[in-house]
């Protein structure tokens, strides 16, 4: 080797020396990323999520890595996914959109950091110590869908005052949130002078039985519990509703757009933009401790006058007059 390459060779050497020591220094950070559902199911939110991300300077495979771990719906996987993200030592575990997934993130570690979205209040469920002030290593982002159930039930009553009975579907393998939603619809139930029928699903296959079961309890109508496995099949659910000949209310709008008769709630997209946030935020170095829990304040009221009308339903004026949106 003559004297020039070789000065030119060790040259270059050293200059990349600089170069793998940051590399070494700086790792790119991974996200943990605990679904409750499969991918596809969870494709828009997780547009979402990732934009949410690029907002604050972080973008998938540039300088950031995610590791997606899947439920599958099935949430008895969600303590080993979550403990298996730990034995990864990821820098974030990010479990959106289903209380058995943040539970079981709570339950596989208390040091690395944890951003929710849960339909459950966080601090019934004991996640955060306050909403203001989460302490501990978890925070993130609540619609309380759970707690406007009572409020669908009304909105299902004033739609049809003759009912005597109306049904409600559960995910029985979301104790927590089931269990708290059951409750407060009861009370909403007996203050209104209804029956409340209690249906299970936990799988698809459960969805026919469970509309063949209201049709024989003869309830006039079903409110669908919040739960992550009814959030990512809403569109089926809505189109079930419709073929069985059944006026039932679930939390988003494109649940009424799908054919169900209404939706009250929150916006999926403001929750997993804020996910995506918090995220990159505790990524560059703040603490969940110091982010307060977002609340959703904004529920919308959409009708599906369509839906309604196939059904026979007259809506009355004064629930036209408080939608926030009417689908003709």
């Amino acid at each position: 080797m003559q004297r020039r390459e070789f000065i030119k060779l060790i040259g270059g050497t050293a200059a990349a020396w600089p170069l793998n020591a940051r590399a070494q220094q700086s790792p790119m950070p991974v996200i943990g990323f605990l679904g409750s559902e499969s991918p596809a199911l969870f494709a828009s939110p997780l547009r979402i999520f990732r934009q949410g991300l690029s907002e604050v300077g972080y973008v998938e495979g540039q300088n950031v890595a995610i590791e997606y771990r899947w439920a599958e719906g099935q949430n008895d996987r969600l303590p080993a996914l979550a403990a298996d993200l730990v034995h990864r030592q990821v820098s974030v575990i990010v479990a959106p959109a289903t209380t058995p997934g943040a539970l079981a993130a709570k339950a596989a570690t208390a040091t690395i950091p944890i951003v929710i979205f849960t339909a459950g209040d966080p601090v019934a469920l004991g996640l955060v110590a306050s909403l203001n002030k989460p302490g501990g290593n978890i925070t993130g982002t609540t619609s309380l869908a759970g707690e406007l159930a009572p409020k669908r039930l009304e909105l299902m009553h004033e739609l049809m005052p003759t009912a005597s009975g109306i049904a409600l579907l559960i995910n029985p393998t979301n104790p927590a949130l089931a269990a708290s939603t059951m409750r407060v619809v009861q009370v909403a139930a007996g203050n209104l002078g209804l029956q409340l029928h209690i249906l299970h699903a936990s799988t698809e296959s459960e969805f026919d039985t469970a509309f063949a079961m209201m049709i024989q309890l003869q309830a006039s109508a079903l409110v669908i519990a919040v739960d992550s496995f009814f959030t990512g099949r809403r569109e089926q659910l809505a189109a079930l509703a419709l073929r069985h000949r059944v006026p039932a209310i679930y939390q988003y709008r494109d649940f009424a757009e799908a054919g169900g008769v209404m939706s009250y709630g929150g916006s999926l997209t403001d929750a997993f933009r804020l996910v995506g946030l918090y995220t990159g935020r505790i990524l560059k170095g703040e603490k969940p401790a110091d982010l307060p829990v977002q609340q959703s304040t904004k529920a919308e009221l959409v009708i599906n006058m369509k839906a309604a009308r196939t059904l026979g339903l007259t809506v009355p004026p004064t629930l036209l007059a408080r939608a926030d949106e009417v689908i003709e």
